[in-house]
């Protein structure tokens, strides 16, 4: 039925495109005419368009002028000019919505187009990346284009903010060599944060932006607040800052009393109890639950009832204290770093200094540990990141896995996503799952197919996904180790990411495209940096060599609860028409299946008598991942909501 509608009414995707078209044409005819310009003339032409807009005419108007110059301050200061799959997409982005581009097609670039034009209006404009060292990195490597055309930029980090200084020009070579995954310093002045949001243009984190946003609101006097409102933002990774992290409010919170000693005494009392006689756990929709049992142990050793007394507090801390026991695990979902309890974010494996869990949650976890309980805390300001984004006049995001998402972008931002075409054709081959008994008949053959295509010389990225495995307590990390540890034994070096230091994992990833290069780490590790063949900056044989090989190799050691994910770890491999390819290895075992797999699977387990490092072959199988990966995107879908219904009521008093 879809593909007559299809026949009838054209792919709407495609239409669109097509009336992008003559917008592209009329940029590409501008080019031989801005490349005969000075520098001093671009810089002047910068100042033309904003006199032009101060008279009447429209970004509309003006946008093909203003991305041939772009193209043109491109070609001068990186020596990379855009494609027109990039000119859509920054004209997408422009027109407020979701541009899908595959990694390796650049979108740090694409967002430069769309940055400058909206930037003309004075009004200010933001890129919002993932991390410090995107958003450092991204000034510096792209800063030189704005700065070649007069605008200037801020950047916004965790403790500091800086501006964009071209005067260090001895280190140009340096950047223009590794500046897609080095950060040279060098480039960046400290300035205050105000003067960071006065720039042209400011890029920052997501986190960083609102926790702005809710200083300024509890700032007494004007002159302590350091935004100018919410003009245009592009959010780089819209998926992971608009849909993953959109469950966690950021909150700013003063500390209240010291209960310690209740925490304590609650830790030890948790301890002692039996799960499924003292308390059941759900796993699916992660709630623990005190028993009849377990709720008379605890009357017993308090020597009174808080249930029936109607303690409120009490009973709220014994629940934080089981969930502490029952679903949070160390160096999985928290690392325990200098006495303090570092949480690790869930989705992207990332330790998230200064952010606690409320509801008195991180004084259980501190109590569980045995680490100085801090007091609890009262919340002065809370806000999510749906609100916080749907504040901007016009918002635009670019990732390379949207369209899985678009009816949430829809529903909750509005935003509409528009699939952009690859540069060259896409060649990389997605080989079936792999599907075994046990977790450790997987793990074989996970090693006995890096052997094999190591021997070749082919390059490997091993996904090892972001949640701890079945060692238990032993998270992510250690699983790492585990493999690395098994390949050593083999007589072959890999580097592993632990998800610790951004600009190294860039620096690792850029060159995880060499002959022989393995490479384990975490599914999301190194996002925003591109995997070259043959290395970064290329060697020209070497690069030969490993597409000879088959190209990038990516093994995926398990299915993430999101398909998004699965499709970020596949699509480092493949870009600009390289060679590669992929496969997932599963196991029925898995925290996925085993949770979420249903009674047909749990059946199938007790009766096939498989080798269990013999790849099982059962559609039922691949079936029921599909249908557990959509029950789950279902459940987080509903929390998100779950959140933001919460949340517009509070957006109503924020309004007023």
């Amino acid at each position: 039925m879809m593909g007559i509608i299809t026949k009838i009414f054209g792919d709407a995707n495609e239409k669109y495109l097509k009336k992008l078209e003559p917008i592209v044409k009329k940029i590409n005819s501008l080019e031989p005419e801005f490349e005969k310009f000075s520098t001093p003339q671009l810089k002047e032409k910068t100042n033309e368009l904003k006199e032009r807009l101060k008279k009447g005419e429209k970004l509309g108007d003006i946008l093909p002028e203003a991305f041939a110059l772009v193209r043109e301050a491109g070609k001068r200061t990186l020596n990379q000019c855009h494609f027109d799959v990039q000119l859509i997409g920054g004209i997408v982005l422009h027109q407020g919505k979701i541009a899908e581009m595959k990694t390796g097609e650049g979108k740090t670039l694409a967002a430069t187009l769309p940055l400058y034009l909206n930037a003309l209006t004075g009004k200010g404009v933001h890129l919002i990346t993932v991390n410090d060292y995107l958003t450092k990195r991204d000034t510096i490597w792209m800063g030189q284009i704005y700065d070649l055309l007069g605008l200037s930029v801020g950047c916004i980090v965790h403790d500091a903010a800086f501006l964009y200084d071209s005067e260090f020009k001895e280190k140009d070579q340096i950047r223009d060599k590794l500046g897609s995954f080095k950060v040279i310093e060098d480039f960046l002045r400290p300035i205050s944060r105000r003067e960071a949001y006065l720039a042209d243009i400011t890029y920052g984190t997501n986190n960083e932006f609102g926790f702005d946003y809710l200083r300024d609101n509890m700032a007494y006097d004007l002159s302590q607040q350091v935004q100018r409102g919410f003009n245009y933002a592009i959010v780089d990774e819209v998926d992971s800052i608009l849909i993953d992290q959109a469950r966690t409010p950021l909150i700013i919170s003063i500390p209240t009393e010291d209960v310690s000693e209740k925490y304590n005494k609650f830790a030890k009392l948790i301890s002692i109890l039996k799960e499924k006689e003292d308390y059941v756990l759900d796993e699916k929709i992660r709630v623990p639950t005190f028993t009849e049992s377990g709720q008379e142990k605890i009357i017993k050793h308090l020597a009174f009832d808080p249930w029936v007394e109607n303690d409120v507090p009490t009973t709220h801390q014994l629940e934080a204290a089981l969930k502490a026991r029952t679903l949070f695990r160390r160096d999985r979902d928290y690392i325990v770093k200098d006495g303090q309890i570092i949480i690790v974010d869930e989705l992207t494996g990332r330790i998230m200094p200064g952010r606690r869990w409320s509801g008195g949650l991180h004084q259980a976890i501190e109590a569980k540990e045995g680490v100085n309980i801090q007091p609890e805390s009262l919340t002065f300001a809370t806000i999510t990141f749906q609100n916080l984004f749907r504040m901007y006049k016009k918002l635009a995001g670019m990732t390379g896995t949207a369209s899985i998402s678009s009816e949430e972008f829809d529903k909750v931002y509005k935003l509409e996503v528009i699939v952009i075409p690859t540069n060259k054709p896409m060649i990389r081959i997605d080989l079936p799952d792999r599907i075994y008994m046990t977790k450790n008949g997987k793990l074989k053959s996970i090693i006995k197919e890096i052997k094999e295509r190591h021997k070749n010389g082919q390059p490997l990225l091993v996904g090892t996904g972001v949640y701890a495995t079945a060692e238990g307590t032993k998270g992510a990390m250690e699983k790492n180790q585990k493999i690395k540890k098994i390949l050593e034994i083999e007589g072959i070096s890999c580097e592993v990411l632990d998800a610790k230091d951004h600009e190294r994992e860039g620096q690792i990833i850029a060159q995880a495209g060499r002959s022989g290069a393995v490479t384990v780490a975490n599914n999301m590790a190194g996002r925003g940096v591109d995997i070259i063949l043959g290395g970064n900056p290329p060697d020209k044989e070497e690069q030969k060599k490993v597409i000879e090989s088959g190209g990038l190799h990516i093994i995926g050691t398990e299915r993430h609860e999101a398909r998004r994910i699965d499709n970020q770890l596949r699509g480092r491999s493949g870009r600009q028409g390289d060679p590669g390819s992929s496969q997932f290895f599963v196991s029925l075992e898995d925290d996925l299946m085993r949770i979420f797999g249903g009674d047909r699977i749990k059946g199938l387990m007790e009766t096939m008598r498989v080798p269990e490092d013999q790849p099982i072959e059962a559609g039922i199988i691949s079936k029921a991942i599909e249908s557990a990966q959509s029950k789950v995107e279902g459940m987080n879908f509903d929390a998100r909501n779950h959140v933001l219904e919460y949340d517009d009521v509070m957006n109503k008093h924020r309004e007023v």
